[in-house]
């Protein structure tokens, strides 16, 4: 890759948990052969219109190969002139004879040859992430389905609640995955968008072809054609940004629950142990989730770094004036960090160790006041909720100050005004409310959408 790569800062957390697959395409190659690819395409469609000669077009396109590009020169060139496309066209050039050597980037300007072929690697990754997500939601609708009886404390505010299983759990992430994947697919048109409109927007130097030589253009390359330029509209960009970043969230959410959960006085799930897995280099005994600590570092970053391209929709007038180079770090870290926050989050949720005896040791904690709920809900037929409320509360804080079991208490004090307990579906078992239904509708919400 040349100089452009000592100019990299090593970045620990996506060198060990990013995605490559999802570097590879915004790798400096990528992004060269994405300017190519649109210049050969550009040259084709101004064929096809009679503005170039078929045998210019032919001629530019076989010119347009990443071999034909001595990348150190590209770099160098691009940090004089400000932006690397006039070095492009001129080392596209530079391999040409006779007239087509002077028929390249004909009535184009630099931003559309990059907006083009960034639209080209941000379908590419719309479509990775989407992989992605897939792969991820995949794993996750088997643990819904596997563990759709498992019943475990449903937990608010970092407290035990009341009963839930964790099927039920893991399936307000199954269907917050469909929505992504929907969403995934429903900005494609609005991110895959091709840039054909000159220096100032308005196509002066494409002549009376300008539209069908767009047209042209977009159907090649597969993207969105439109008549209105966006070298300033970057709501498209920003919108992949805040995927990216809102990926990475429910990516988070999986693994703070995972680390929560993991605790050595909770111990109900695990990440999959391994030889050194999440070992400290002083205390033997440690096995932290480190998948999920780098999940969530990778979240945090993303959230951070996409409120950066809100600034590079400040661009003005018909070119901006520093805002676009906002994009050319933001948009490549985003993409692998979400990418791989994605990948780790579906191989936590593949190999997910759950430890069903813990769970059920947890249920009983507190003198089971788990259940305080569910016994003011029973109470309520008689004494009214408020009445009921107020002697459940009572009952638990003797529980809490005194020890003993929230149901024999509820008992006494309910015998004490003369009220007898009905205590059928008492038990954590009998009250998981539509746990079941959710986990079913959500595996099969997820298993119907499948794109």
């Amino acid at each position: 890759m040349g100089s452009a790569d000592r100019r990299t800062p090593f970045g620990l957390l996506s060198h060990l948990y990013g995605d490559p697959a999802m570097a590879a395409i915004f790798s400096a190659e990528s992004a060269v052969q994405s300017w190519l690819r649109t210049e050969a395409a550009l040259a084709r469609a101004q064929a096809e219109v009679g503005v170039l000669t078929a045998a210019d077009a032919q001629a530019i396109a076989a010119a347009a190969r990443l071999d034909n590009i001595d990348l150190d020169l590209l770099w160098s060139q691009a940090r004089n002139v400000g932006y690397p496309i006039l070095g492009l066209v001129r080392q596209i050039s530079a391999a040409l004879d006779g007239h087509a050597s002077g028929r390249v980037h004909f009535g184009a300007t630099t931003q559309d040859i990059m907006d083009t072929g960034l639209a080209l690697q941000l379908v590419q990754a719309l479509d990775l992430l989407t992989e992605r997500v897939t792969e991820f939601g995949d794993a996750l609708a088997r643990q819904v389905a596997r563990h759709r009886d498992t019943v475990l404390a449903a937990r608010t505010h970092a407290q035990q609640a009341v009963p839930t299983t964790l099927g039920a759990t893991l399936a307000t992430l199954l269907e917050e995955l469909r929505r992504h994947r929907s969403r995934l697919a429903e900005a494609r048109p609005r991110i895959g968008l091709i840039s054909s409109h000159g220096a100032g927007g308005t196509s002066a130097a494409q002549g009376p072809t300008a539209s069908q030589v767009r047209d042209l253009l977009a159907a090649e390359l597969g993207l969105t054609t439109t008549a209105v330029p966006w070298h300033t509209a970057r709501d498209g960009v920003a919108e992949f940004g805040w995927l990216c970043s809102t990926l990475a969230g429910t990516c988070a959410r999986l693994a703070r629950n995972v680390a929560d959960l993991s605790r050595t006085e909770i111990g109900e799930v695990h990440e999959p142990a391994g030889h050194h897995r999440g070992a400290s280099s002083t205390m033997p005994q440690k096995a932290n989730p480190i998948f999920s600590e780098a999940i969530i570092g990778m979240a945090g970053t993303a959230g951070a770094l996409s409120s950066a391209l809100v600034r590079a929709q400040e661009a003005g007038h018909e070119r901006s004036a520093g805002e676009w180079q906002i994009e050319w770090e933001v948009v490549p870290q985003l993409a692998v960090l979400a990418g791989g926050a994605l990948r780790l989050a579906g191989e936590i949720a593949r190999d997910l160790v759950v430890d069903t005896e813990a769970m059920r040791r947890n249920l009983a904690q507190d003198g089971g006041l788990l259940m305080a709920e569910a016994w003011m809900i029973n109470l309520a037929e008689s004494l009214g909720r408020e009445t009921a409320h107020d002697l459940v509360y009572t009952a638990a804080r003797e529980v809490r100050e005194g020890g003993g079991a929230l149901g024999e208490t509820v008992q006494r004090l309910a015998a004490e005004r003369g009220i007898t307990v009905r205590v059928e579906g008492l038990e954590p078992d009998s009250y998981l409310g539509e746990a079941g239904l959710i986990c079913d509708t959500a595996v099969a919400r997820w298993e119907k959408d499948e794109l």
